[in-house]
Order: structure tokens, then C-alpha cells, then sequence
């Protein structure tokens, strides 16, 4: 079971992939949104800002006008962001469960 500090690390990992797409040549086009981390195994949740494609204010805490939520375990949080972990795996599998609107869900899909 990986821990709070390895998981912050692996959520600034995504938010650090996350600028960069935002820096290029057409940055995602996503709504500004509050986005938590539930990591269960540990009792815990991080939450961050999504704006203009970048993520940002990342810390532990639940955030509670959160738009979308993604639950998973810790050791999951990890192999996802380390790219041993597909997304669409985590959640095809019930790994992963993403508690947002459609139309949030449609937009964020490509920064998952």
C-alpha cells in the first residue's frame, strides 16, 4: 500500500503532464473545475483546481463542490500515473470510479 506523501507525489506527477499539454501547441479545451482523489485504503482525499488545463492547489482535503470525484486505491493511484495502470483498464475493471456529470466526464476524458 503506497502512502499520502506517494500519493500527492503521483497526483503532482499528473498535474505536471497536465501543464505541459496545456503549454503546447493547443492546450485541452476543459470547463474549470474542482476535482478529488479518494484513496479509500488510506481514508484520505486530495483535491486540486482544474483551470484552463492546468491542475493546481493540489492537497489533502475534501473539497465539497467537487464537479468530479475519481476513487481508487492507492497502489492503483500509482500505477496509473507511473503508466503500468491504463485508465480505461482501472475503470472497465471497477478500479477506478469517476462520479462527475456527462458532460464533465466527456470533457476531462483525454487529461485522464
Amino acid at each position: 500500500m503506497a502512502d499520502r506523501v506517494q500519493c500527492e507525489a503521483a497526483l503532482r506527477v499528473l498535474a505536471s503532464r497536465l501543464d505541459e499539454l496545456a503549454r503546447g501547441r493547443r492546450p485541452p479545451r476543459t470547463p474549470d473545475r474542482v476535482i478529488s482523489c479518494r484513496i479509500p485504503d488510506l481514508a484520505t482525499t486530495f483535491s486540486g483546481h482544474l483551470r484552463d488545463g492546468f491542475l493546481q492547489d493540489i492537497g489533502e482535503g475534501e473539497h465539497p463542490g467537487a464537479q468530479i470525484t475519481l476513487t481508487l486505491s492507492s497502489d492503483d493511484l500509482l500505477a496509473v500515473t507511473e503508466g503500468r495502470l491504463s485508465v480505461s483498464t482501472a475503470w472497465a475493471s471497477g478500479r477506478l470510479k469517476v462520479d462527475a456529470s456527462i458532460r464533465d466526464l466527456l470533457r476531462v476524458r483525454s487529461l485522464l
